[in-house]
């Protein structure tokens, strides 16, 4: 009895602060329900998954330079609708938003800067698992009765694990997150940075602007999407980067400390410093591995949607190319933000949110600093909208068909006007809990059906004789 009454006061005790929050209004409760959610296990579960994946492919990272090569090929090599770089670029124009930029400097807020190690950590040790999703993704596509091919974890739990609740609750919460993670935190974000800047540009006209380039792009379709995509990432992606290289040069004086202090803190804490109210290393944690996946997606199930649309000759090499998106995503961008953000030293200011830190250090720099921020944010939220507007309609096909392809695209571009003048911390709180509810499915597959992913690459990559690509995926009318 003891036991029994020791058990449930626990459970009470753990969510004794969704009922407290509960009676204080939407945003508390939103905050409690996001701390629940990514709690240790759920850190446990998502990182745990990657480093087991990892072992699994035996460090599929290794092959990282030959997806980038494959990436970069624009010919037809199989069935699909998009090429491998097409496939990419929407992938990247998804998973490069405000999550590399206004992400990076919450996790420093929240976690301090040792959450920028365990963020980069999560990129590196997620390209296994960015690879596994993809991989089952085209092995277990379809063909739609329009013709076009059709994938992503919905279809895996459904194909592969004979699971189809499972699926239906992937893609339900796939459907309604992609306007916390896709939509409202990126047309947020874009439209209190400018209304901050020094343009002071009302939230509601840059709503209405991105509201109607949006219409104007994803009303076409798949096709539409990328091929704006191909143009707009390469360069957004470049000139952040040079831009971010410029900034740190301009701090290289600091930057060694810099490095030394975000190591140090990963696995130490941080004390009170300057304004800043200290972190622990489970706070560091907590928020540098939640804001790894909200940036990169790997284990949340989102990007494998858009892999398992494109023109390949086997489920590894789309596999392959999509794991670099992971790469340049957090390894390399998200990382570099981190710099430039630890390095500026106005993390321990106290009152300063994501978006008012992020500001404060890209200003540091004169004239360069507010370049590269408004353009870096512009171009990054604009092709994330774009990106998953696709992973959401596929969902909402997944549940309803295609005759709810056009209302839920009517839908996503009333809500990018709308989400451009909601309060910030309800909206990163809603997009946490979304992509947990997410990932849990689709790490549930990528455990339970790993065995496939190992014997699909031992046959198409660890013994290259075996070449002949795989046969049609079967139509849905079958």
């Amino acid at each position: 009895m003891e036991v029994v009454e020791g058990v449930a006061g626990a459970i009470a005790a753990y969510f004794e602060p969704i009922w407290v929050a509960a009676h204080q209004g939407v945003g508390p409760l939103l905050g409690a329900l996001s701390g629940l959610v990514w709690g240790p296990w759920m850190l446990v579960l998502l990182f745990g998954t990657h480093i087991f994946l990892t072992i699994r492919l035996r460090f599929i990272q290794r092959y990282i330079g030959r997806g980038i090569r494959l990436s970069l090929q624009r010919s037809t090599e199989g069935e699909g609708d998009i090429s491998h770089f097409g496939a990419l670029t929407t992938a990247l124009a998804a998973t490069i938003g405000t999550g590399n930029i206004v992400g990076v400097a919450t996790a420093v807020v929240a976690g301090g800067p040792g959450a920028v190690l365990w963020m980069w950590l999560t990129g590196v040790f997620g390209i296994s698992t960015k690879y596994a999703e993809a991989l089952l993704s085209v092995k277990y596509r379809i063909v739609t009765d329009s013709g076009h091919f059709a994938g992503g974890p919905m279809y895996v739990l459904d194909r592969g694990l004979h699971c189809k609740w499972l699926g239906v609750v992937f893609a339900a919460f796939t459907a309604i997150a992609a306007f916390g993670i896709g939509n409202m935190v990126q047309a947020n974000a874009i439209s209190r940075m400018l209304a901050e800047s020094r343009w002071q540009i009302n939230p509601w006209f840059s709503g209405i602007v991105m509201m109607v380039l949006t219409a104007m792009v994803i009303l076409g379709g798949i096709k539409s999407i990328a091929r704006v995509c191909e143009i707009l990432v390469p360069y957004m992606a470049i000139t952040y980067i040079v831009g971010c290289t410029v900034l740190l040069a301009y701090g290289l004086p600091t930057l060694p400390a810099t490095i030394a202090l975000i190591f140090k803190s990963a696995f130490t804490g941080h004390a009170v410093a300057g304004g800043f109210l200290g972190a622990t290393v489970m706070q560091a944690m907590r928020y540098g591995i939640a804001r790894g996946l909200f940036s990169n997606e790997s284990g949340l199930g989102s990007a494998p949607i858009v892999a398992a649309a494109a023109q390949t000759k086997n489920p590894v090499r789309q596999a392959l190319v999509s794991s670099t998106g992971t790469f340049w995503d957090t390894v390399v961008i998200c990382a570099m933000t981190g710099l430039v953000l630890v390095n500026s030293g106005q993390w321990t200011n106290g009152g300063l949110n994501g978006a008012t830190l992020t500001a404060a250090a890209f200003n540091g720099v004169p004239t360069i600093g507010p370049a590269v921020l408004a353009m870096g944010l512009v171009t990054f939220v604009f092709s994330t909208i774009l990106g998953w507007s696709y992973y959401g309609e596929r969902a909402a096909e997944y549940l309803f068909g295609k005759r709810s392809i056009f209302p839920y695209r009517l839908l996503w571009v009333i809500f990018v006007l709308v989400d451009s003048v909601s309060h910030l911390q309800a909206v990163w709180d809603f997009a946490d809990i979304a992509n947990a509810l997410m990932a849990i499915p689709n790490l549930i597959a990528l455990i339970l059906l790993s065995g496939v992913v190992v014997a699909e690459t031992r046959k198409y990559l660890w013994e290259p004789a075996v070449t002949e690509p795989l046969p049609r995926p079967a139509s849905t009318d079958e």
